[in-house]
């Protein structure tokens, strides 16, 4: 008999679990799996992970405390206008989208049944039956048909209206199908709808003050720019439901401050902490930190529209200049992955890994600012605590242009009011960018002539032409070597240095259990609050 385990399924563990609960001995166990086809040496594996999901099975109830780095009085319930981690943390738990992504990034069904193309064009979708939202109203076609809609109304402001768009006609077939027809295809349609934006809302919806959703809880309290309390949905669609019986969830921007409050025990988890602070967290007893790297980066944007971004080798000189290896080891402490200018991660199958780093060079950088014009300028750096590890960068880049005359005047502004008032407007200033499914989101919400965080106003027809053109096809290879020449035009031609891929560290309290990687970002890609739990 060989070492290999024949035809056994994650149902058949399962079936070990249920044995293990009903009291069976390890004799019996054996003979079960051995009965299945397993070989007697790997039948331990098999009892090892079904002992591991005994001791992670799930409890019931408690109240979990939570803070993110990020807050603002802007703070919506809305999802089509939701920006900020905060906003996706709160849509995440008051509402559900048609599909959402497991953690190895592969889209599954949510208030979807099924979602099915015969050319990637015209997409059937089944709802599921028997879903309520928290008013108590049965989910309908006539409200995917209205989400849907408010993405392409200028009006509403929504964040993914680039990425809607596409959809040429969206309608009700029957109470339970809805038909979306996209302009042209579009393998990625299931995986565009696991965005947080696409949260299903009633039909009608047009005030956010309280979130009324099919999600997991239901909105007991909506404070922007403070926070938001959820309490269980006792009549939530998914089996079993939420394991919390309510969770709090605020911003505290300032890192050492959300630190001490996880150590305190005023919360059980402190999302996105800065690798300065991970020494004295590891260091505490009855603490752990969560680990993932998913394509979250913060990078350096320098609009093409206004000066010095306008200045003929100046975005090159900087890149140049950008140290991105003291970036890596110093400011991030090992956690990141040294990143090519372009937003596409290595966890992605269209990273395109031919593409290298601009090399660190000073004295490249120094002659480029020269030809620009520039050297001896002062040049204002907006950063904040608010665009994770962007004043430790912003720094870096100081000391790195004093050494060759180059003067950078970075300028630390607060958190609160970051995003609406320099973000996307200052002529050099810092983002941070969470991490989005496929190349085709990336480039249309951020590179597309019409993108609406065009951070750096990169406007490139060519560009525009190559992404409908990737978008449609369902050769893998023909797309990737499409993908590959976008990337080098960004890395190329845009006004942003993306430094570094950050490694995304939350640190909780050890009870919190449950919290996995997912590639949608930190907190389980956001969504936390419906699969942790609170050991008793």
């Amino acid at each position: 008999m060989t070492d290999k385990v024949t035809n056994w399924t994650g149902a058949d563990d399962a079936m070990v679990e249920n044995a293990i609960r009903r009291g069976a001995t390890r004799r019996e166990l054996l003979q079960l799996m051995l009965a299945g086809g397993v070989a007697a040496s790997a039948s331990g594996l098999i009892l090892g992970r079904a002992g591991s999901a005994m001791a992670a099975t799930p409890v019931k109830g408690g109240s979990l405390k939570a803070a993110g780095w990020s807050s603002s009085t802007a703070d919506t319930l809305d999802p089509a206008k939701a920006s900020l981690s905060t906003d996706y943390v709160r849509c995440c738990a008051f509402y559900n989208r048609l599909t959402y992504l497991d953690k190895t990034g592969v889209p599954q069904m949510e208030l979807a049944e099924s979602i099915d193309s015969k050319d990637a064009k015209v997409w059937i979708v089944k709802l599921r039956k028997g879903v309520t939202f928290h008013n108590g109203k049965t989910l309908s076609s006539a409200d995917v048909v209205y989400s849907m809609n408010r993405h392409l109304d200028k009006a509403t402001g929504s964040k993914v209206n680039s990425i809607a768009k596409q959809m040429t006609e969206i309608k009700a077939i029957d109470d339970l199908t809805v038909q979306i027809t996209l302009a042209n295809p579009n393998a990625d349609l299931p995986t565009i709808l696991a965005m947080h934006h696409f949260m299903i809302i009633a039909d009608g919806t047009t005030d956010f003050t309280k979130a009324n959703g099919t999600g997991a809880f239901t909105c007991e309290v909506f404070e922007p720019g403070a926070r938001s309390v959820g309490l269980r949905n006792a009549n939530y669609f998914k089996s079993g439901g939420a394991h919390l019986d309510s969770f709090e969830f605020f911003g505290i921007p300032d890192d050492s401050a959300r630190v001490n409050a996880l150590l305190s025990g005023d919360i059980q988890l402190a999302a996105a902490i800065n690798p300065r602070s991970i020494r004295l967290v590891e260091s505490q007893p009855g603490v752990v930190l969560s680990k993932t790297t998913s394509g979250n980066y913060t990078n350096l944007n320098m609009r093409l529209d206004m000066t010095p971004g306008d200045k003929a080798g100046f975005i090159e000189g900087v890149k140049h200049l950008l140290n991105r290896e003291q970036i890596q080891k110093s400011a991030l402490r090992g956690l990141a992955e040294v990143a090519n200018d372009q937003p596409v991660s290595p966890a992605s199958i269209y990273h395109n890994k031919d593409l290298k780093p601009k090399a660190f060079d000073p004295d490249k950088a120094k002659a480029l600012f020269q030809k620009a014009g520039l050297i001896g300028q002062s040049i204002p750096v907006v950063a904040s605590e608010a665009a994770g590890s962007s004043i430790d960068m912003a720094m870096i880049l100081q000391q790195a242009g004093t050494e060759i005359g180059m003067k950078f005047d970075v300028q630390r502004v607060p958190s609160d009011g970051y995003w609406s008032n320099y973000w996307l407007k200052a002529p050099m200033h810092f983002g941070n960018i969470n991490p989005r499914p496929t190349p085709d989101i990336l480039f249309s919400l951020l590179y597309a002539s019409d993108a609406p965080w065009n951070e750096s106003q990169f406007k490139s027809p060519k560009f525009d032409s190559m992404l409908i053109e990737a978008r449609g096809l369902l050769d893998i290879a023909k797309r990737k070597e499409i993908y590959n020449e976008m990337q080098v035009m960004i890395a190329d031609q845009a006004g942003t240095a993306i430094p570094v891929y950050l490694s995304n560290v939350d640190a909780i309290s050890a009870k919190l259990k449950g919290l996995e990687a997912n590639p949608l970002g930190g907190m389980m890609g956001y969504s936390f609050a419906e699969y942790v739990w609170l050991e008793a």
